[in-house]
C-alpha cells in the first residue's frame, strides 16, 4: 500500500471495530481515537497484521494522569513503515485500579515500556513477564508522574507574598 491516508485508516478501523472506537481526532495530523481496555489487544492485534496498513513498530507507550477525572490514559504510539502513518491510541482506566492487558504478546519492545509505565504511573499490565519497577529504588511506595501531591510545599517562607511587596 502506497503511503496511507488518515481518511483510509479511520474507514478501515470503522468497518471492522465500529462503535468500539470513540473520539476520533487528527491534532496535528496524527490519527488519535481511544478504545475500552477490553478490546485494545484486538485493536493492537488488527493494526499490527492488517497487511493493507501493517502497524509494525510500537513507538512508545506511556500515560497521563487525569486527576479531575479520577483516570490514567494508556497511550500508544504505532508507525506503519511500509504505509508511512502514525497513529496514537488511548484507553483510558480507572485510576483506583489500573489494569490493563500486556501488549508485548505482540511486541517483545513493549516490555521496557510498559515497565517504565508501571514504574512512573502504577498501571498493572496483566500478562506481562517480569512487571517490576524498571528505573526507581525498588522501596519506593508512590508512582512519581501521579499528579496526587502539591507542586510546591505550602510552608515556604521564600514564596510569600509579603516579601515581594504584594
Amino acid at each position: 500500500m502506497a503511503k496511507a491516508t488518515n481518511t483510509e485508516l479511520v474507514d478501515l478501523l470503522g468497518e471492522k471495530f465500529g462503535e468500539q472506537l470513540f473520539d476520533v481526532s487528527e491534532p496535528y495530523g496524527l490519527l488519535t481515537f481511544s478504545t475500552t481496555k477490553d478490546k485494545v489487544i484486538d485493536v493492537l492485534s488488527f493494526l499490527k497484521e492488517n497487511g493493507r496498513i501493517n502497524f509494525n513498530f510500537l513507538t512508545d507507550i506511556t500515560a497521563v494522569h487525569y486527576p479531575e477525572k479520577e483516570q490514567i490514559a494508556v497511550v500508544y504510539h504505532l508507525h506503519s513503515m511500509v504505509s508511512g502513518i502514525r497513529v496514537r491510541l488511548k484507553v483510558f482506566l480507572n485510576e483506583r485500579d489500573p489494569k490493563i492487558a500486556s501488549a508485548t504478546v505482540l511486541w517483545n519492545g513493549a516490555n521496557w515500556m510498559e515497565r517504565e509505565t508501571y514504574d512512573f504511573f502504577g498501571v498493572k499490565f496483566e500478562g506481562h513477564p517480569d512487571l517490576r519497577r524498571i528505573l526507581n529504588v525498588d522501596e519506593m511506595t508512590v508512582h512519581p508522574m501521579l499528579k496526587q501531591y502539591p507542586l510546591e510545599d505550602p510552608n515556604r517562607v521564600d514564596k510569600k507574598d509579603e516579601f515581594f511587596g504584594r
